[in-house]
């Protein structure tokens, strides 16, 4: 795994072992910045659930001002504060460990980001509930994009009600992978 371009252009990063964070697989991460990389520069980016932190540090290789990585996980969040240090982009980080709902609530209000990665462990009803919690939180700019991973096509897991609060803008699927990018309506 490695940055793929930008100011830490080929820096290989650090995964966790073991089972327990499966990391973006590079064709996804390649569709995800090949639909933003004009839009890039100077926006805030949440990744949510940061795992090795590569979404957020892909970001900012690529020109985002500021990159917040959350993940409840100690050692998680030491490998984000390891691939900060390496693809020296650390001053522009924000690296917490601490549970993805308990950000989200205690952050209201408090920053507000253009683009939202959401990667949780697939099967686990995460992505449903931080999508139904992140319209109340009040840290989305006008126009934000949500980037939403996960193994089914439908990232609402059949809540029309959360759906309805949605704007679907693109959905593509990447072998067994769906992202789906969204937008508050």
């Amino acid at each position: 795994m490695r940055i793929i371009t930008g100011s830490a252009r080929g820096t290989k990063l650090a995964t966790l072992e073991g089972e327990n964070t499966r990391p973006t697989a590079e064709r996804v991460k390649e569709a995800i910045f090949s639909m933003i990389q004009f839009d890039i520069q100077d926006t805030w980016v949440l990744d949510l659930f940061a795992g090795s932190g590569q979404l957020g540090l892909e970001a900012l290789s690529r020109g985002a001002e500021k990159a917040h990585f959350i993940d409840r996980s100690a050692d998680a969040t030491n490998i984000v504060r390891a691939n900060a240090q390496k693809t020296h982009l650390y001053n522009r980080c924000r690296i917490l460990n601490l549970d993805w709902a308990e950000y989200l609530k205690t952050s209201k209000g408090l920053y507000k980001f253009d683009y939202v990665f959401l990667d949780p462990p697939y099967s686990t009803g995460m992505l449903h509930d931080a999508l139904a919690l992140l319209p109340e939180c009040d840290i989305l700019n006008e126009g934000a994009w949500i980037f939403a991973e996960d193994e089914s096509e439908d990232p609402f897991n059949g809540d029309e009600e959360l759906a309805a609060k949605y704007n679907i803008e693109k959905q593509n699927r990447y072998g067994r992978i769906h992202v789906s990018v969204l937008s508050l309506k």
